[in-house]
């Protein structure tokens, strides 16, 4: 019985074109957490700009990942698992974390953004464990269970609008309530939203 282990992939080597995109998405969510946490020493909205604008670009990476693994039939394991952690990145941690920074800050807040992180991270889980079998005979995933993590742009785009309006920290939109001597923002409830649609089993066509 041949018992050779299987050949572990040699990372760079083994990279193909997309997963470089792939880390560019990864970079790019890096990227806008040091721009977040720079907003919290500077208070300069300009840092949340940069760091929603980096999120877009994480986008633009995630949707031309996908394409150019399909372009060159090169769909991998590795590339799966990259895409994943990259997303998590730049469209779990980056939204959450912005969030907190923009004025989000309160204990009730906190568990409504620890739980959105969660649910994208097991919204990602259950499509790489699920991705072959819904991709049926054509060999293609045709629809989405829950919404997609990077759905969560529109959530970040939301947190710029409102720096840009002077809504943030203690001007955040709809206030905030005080329960057990403890701060709910109501505005972190659309993360709770967003995170909940992610890990429904609502079918999204994918393009």
């Amino acid at each position: 019985m041949d018992k050779t282990p299987a050949r572990r992939p040699a990372l760079i080597r083994e990279f193909r074109l997309a997963d470089w995109f792939t880390l560019g998405n990864a970079v790019c969510g890096t990227g806008a957490l040091f721009s977040t946490m720079t907003y919290l020493d500077s208070r300069s909205a300009m840092h949340v700009f940069f760091a929603a604008g980096l999120v877009i670009a994480a986008l633009v990476f995630d949707v031309l990942d996908g394409r150019i693994a399909r372009w060159r039939q090169q769909d991998s394991l590795l590339g799966r698992e990259l895409d994943s952690l990259a997303d998590v990145i730049s469209f779990g941690v980056v939204p959450a974390v912005l969030a907190y920074a923009c004025g989000m800050n309160g204990l009730f807040d906190r568990i409504v953004l620890a739980y959105f992180v969660a649910c994208g991270v097991s919204r990602l889980a259950r499509y790489n464990v699920t991705a072959e079998m819904l991709s049926g005979a054509a060999g293609k995933v045709t629809y989405f269970e829950g919404t997609p993590i990077p759905t969560s742009v529109v959530l970040v785009l939301m947190l710029a609008f409102a720096a840009y309006r002077g809504a943030i920290g203690d001007q955040l939109w709809m206030g905030a309530f005080a329960f057990g001597g403890f701060t709910l923002h109501p505005l972190v409830l659309v993360f709770a939203l967003s995170g909940s649609l992610m890990i429904s089993r609502i079918r999204i066509p994918k393009p």
